[in-house]
């Protein structure tokens, strides 16, 4: 029986007016640091999802730039919380989905990055339980975080389901700690044969209670 339902943050409920590459552009050029490789920040981002701030990203990021690292970090979280919206219909969805799921988020990232835009976006009352890994163990995939926000709701993996974009840290990881997955499919996206359904990002709202039916019958 299905008790919870667990939700990614970013690309799963809420979206950037502009991709991540330009809003990094923007962040080292207001307060004059070199430009940045996208794929090099995701990188070390990785190596930081335990901790407060991104300050210690651009800290390894910019080693050799006379630059604040904390002030490329503050613009750079004004500029990525500044672009988010919540995806169409995801208030109500959650709403609903409320009154007979416990439901949960996950995310990965700093801790002020993160609180930051659930704050800017409002989106921490539907939930029972929220955890930012900044303020755990270990980030996703590792199964720490996921036991983190299953013991939150006080449910079994089992018993919960895993809605999130990320091949890697959402689907593989909650699969892993033996949740049920649902792949959120951005433009492009590949479905990953790990999840037990699908869903385009933009139909989100309208088709994942659906899909929650069917996985509890199953």
């Amino acid at each position: 029986m299905l008790r919870a339902v667990v939700f990614d943050l970013d690309e799963t409920l809420a979206v950037p007016d502009r991709d991540r590459a330009t809003l990094l552009a923007e962040a080292t050029e207001a307060t004059g640091a070199p430009s940045l490789d996208r794929s090099e920040y995701v990188e070390v981002h990785r190596r930081h999802l335990t901790r407060e701030t991104r300050e210690p990203i651009f800290d390894e990021l910019l080693a050799d730039a006379d630059v604040d690292p904390a002030s490329v970090a503050a613009a750079y979280r004004e500029s990525v919380t500044n672009s988010l919206s919540i995806l169409p219909g995801v208030e109500p969805m959650l709403e609903r989905l409320g009154e007979r799921y416990r439901l949960g988020l996950l995310t990965n990232g700093p801790v002020r990055a993160q609180r930051t835009k659930l704050e800017a976006l409002g989106l921490e009352s539907p939930f029972d339980a929220v955890r930012v890994t900044g303020e755990l163990p270990a980030g996703k995939p590792d199964e720490r975080a996921f036991a983190a926000i299953l013991d939150a709701l006080d449910v079994d993996p089992g018993e919960a389901v895993y809605v999130g974009d990320d091949v890697e840290t959402d689907i593989e990881g909650a699969t892993e700690t033996g949740m049920a997955t649902v792949q959120v499919l951005l433009p492009d996206a590949t479905p990953d044969p790990r999840a037990d359904a699908h869903v385009d990002q933009p139909d989100l709202a309208s088709t994942l209670p659906t899909i929650l039916d069917e996985l509890d019958v199953e």
